[in-house]
C-alpha cells in the first residue's frame, strides 16, 4: 500500500463504527467511511469534542453539524496550502491520501532534466495541479466545475502558485482530450482522478465502468514521444488495483514500454496503528 505519511496538519486519529475522527490543521471533524467496517472502542477525547460531525442520512446524502468551526481554514502540505470548508456531501476540498502520489510524480518531473507539460483531468481542487507545478511542471487544469477551479485557483494564489504556468479550464475532459488531440497538442504526463459517476457541463454522463479505458486509450494519443509517466486515481470499490495494471498496461506498454504499478493507497490512523484504505491508484512510468 501507499501511504501518505508526510502530513503534520493532518491525521486520522482514529477510526470506528464506520466514522472517521480527523485533524484538519487544528479542527477535529468526524465523517462517515464505507471502508470502516470494524468496531473499536471510541476513546479518543475527540469523539466527543469535535469541531464538526456529518451525519449520513439512512435516506442517502446527509448534513452538517458544527461545534465552533470556522466557514473556512487553511493547512498546508510541505509548501503548498489549501483552504479547505465542509460542503454537501461530507467533503471539505481535498483527498489528503493523495499526498502518497504528489510525493512520487514530483520527485519524477524535478528529477527529468526537461521541461515536463502534465495535463490533469478531474482536477478538483488542484492538489496535484499545485505539486505539479511546485516541481516545475506547466501544468493543463481541466475539470467541468466552474466553482472547483475557482476554488483550485485559490489554492494557488494561497500557495504563492498565482504566477505559476497553470492553464485553467472549465471543461468536459473526454471533450478536451479529443480537441487536444485534433490540435496536435502534447503532454509528458497526464493525471486523472476521475469520479465514479459524474455530469460534464452540459449534462454529459460519466459513468468510470464505461468511460475509463475509452479515455485511457484516447489520453495516449497526447502523449508526447518521450512520456515521463501516467497516473489514474479510481475511488470505485469495483476497479481494484490490478485493473487499473492491465488497463494502463494494454493502452500505455503496447505504445511506450516502461513500468505499470498499482496499490491501495491509504493514510495512517495514529490511535490504533492501522491503515485507512482510501481507493487505489495506477502508475505507469518510463
Amino acid at each position: 500500500m501507499w501511504l501518505a505519511e508526510n502530513w503534520k496538519d493532518y491525521e486520522v486519529i482514529d477510526c470506528s463504527k464506520g466514522e472517521k475522527l480527523e485533524r484538519w490543521g487544528s479542527f477535529l471533524l468526524v465523517r462517515p467511511d464505507p471502508q470502516v467496517i470494524w468496531d473499536t472502542p471510541k476513546t479518543h477525547r475527540g469523539w466527543k469534542k469535535m469541531n464538526g460531525h456529518y451525519h449520513r442520512s439512512a435516506k442517502g446524502g446527509g448534513e452538517w453539524e458544527f461545534f465552533d468551526l470556522p466557514k473556512q481554514w487553511t493547512i498546508q502540505y510541505k509548501e503548498l496550502i489549501f483552504n479547505l470548508k465542509p460542503f454537501s456531501f461530507k467533503h471539505t476540498g481535498l483527498f489528503p491520501e493523495q499526498a502518497a502520489n504528489w510525493d512520487w510524480f514530483s520527485e519524477k518531473i524535478k528529477n527529468a532534466d526537461r521541461p515536463i507539460k502534465v495535463l490533469n483531468l478531474f482536477a478538483y481542487t488542484g492538489g496535484a495541479t499545485l505539486a505539479a507545478a511546485k516541481a516545475g511542471a506547466s501544468v493543463t487544469h481541466v475539470d467541468a466545475s466552474k466553482g472547483m477551479v475557482g476554488w483550485a485557483k485559490e489554492n494557488a494564489a494561497s500557495s504563492g502558485l498565482e504566477n505559476a504556468p497553470i492553464r485553467w479550464l472549465v471543461d468536459d475532459c473526454v471533450k478536451f482530450v479529443e480537441r487536444e488531440i485534433r490540435r496536435g497538442n502534447h503532454y509528458d504526463a497526464v493525471i486523472m482522478d476521475p469520479p465514479s459517476y459524474g455530469r460534464g457541463p452540459k449534462g454529459e454522463i460519466w459513468k468510470i465502468e464505461d468511460a475509463i479505458h475509452p479515455l485511457v486509450k484516447l489520453c495516449t494519443q497526447v502523449l508526447s514521444e518521450k512520456p515521463l509517466f501516467f497516473l489514474i486515481n479510481s475511488y470505485t470499490t469495483g476497479l481494484a488495483p490490478s485493473v487499473l495494471s492491465y488497463m494502463i498496461g494494454t493502452e500505455i506498454c503496447s505504445k511506450f514500454g516502461g513500468t505499470v504499478s498499482s496499490e491501495e493507497i491509504g493514510l495512517p490512523v495514529t490511535e490504533t496503528g492501522l491503515v485507512l484504505p482510501c481507493g487505489a491508484s495506477g502508475r505507469w512510468e518510463a
